[in-house]
């Protein structure tokens, strides 16, 4: 029986900001952005034996949706200006046997992050309004790329619809899991 399938690489070019969820999804309603669905996602965040994924800049998880199981892998960001990283993920039968396979491996759980997530889509890019437990609500904006070259059109973009969208407040690099540590331990 096999455990994964649809296994997806990509370059994940994504910029974040604080944002009042109501009023901005207003304003894609106005816009014409299509609304997809309000999820919520459990991601259990993991770090490796062999490193550590905070000095690192990496990020492995493993992200519950809709009855559904997903382990993911996010490479260290690689953009400057933006939170671009590549990513890679696959769909997992089973996460209590996956995060076995995890923990016999030298894995150890890192933190819970839960959110309550908005998809919308405008222009070709995945916007995201997240409430955050702990932490808050902000707004994601996503494309992906196929390679490096395309990452600062992505970017710019993306940093040109937000400004279009009203959004105030400068672009938020760090990830919710490393917001809620720094919550927790007070870095």
């Amino acid at each position: 029986m096999p455990i994964a399938r649809d296994v997806v690489a990509m370059i994940e070019v994504e910029i974040k900001a604080r944002a009042s969820t109501d009023a901005l999804a207003d304003v894609l309603k106005r816009r014409g952005a299509e609304f997809e669905k309000t999820v919520v996602q459990s991601d259990t965040y993991y770090n490796a034996p062999h490193r550590d994924f905070a000095e690192t800049d990496e990020a492995v998880r493993i992200r519950e949706q809709d009855g559904r199981a997903y382990l993911t892998y996010k490479g260290k960001k690689i953009d400057a200006q933006s939170k671009t990283r590549k990513e890679v993920e696959v769909a997992v039968e089973n996460k209590a046997r996956m995060e076995d396979i995890l923990l016999s491996l030298g894995f150890r759980k890192t933190l819970d992050v839960i959110k309550t997530r908005s998809i919308y889509h405008y222009g070709g890019v995945e916007i995201c309004l997240d409430r955050i437990e702990g932490l808050g609500e902000f707004v994601e904006l996503e494309s992906m790329a196929e390679n490096a070259s395309e990452i600062p059109q992505k970017r710019d973009g993306l940093i040109a619809l937000m400004r279009e969208l009203g959004v105030e407040g400068g672009q938020i690099r760090e990830s919710y899991l490393e917001m809620l540590m720094a919550k927790k331990f007070f870095i």
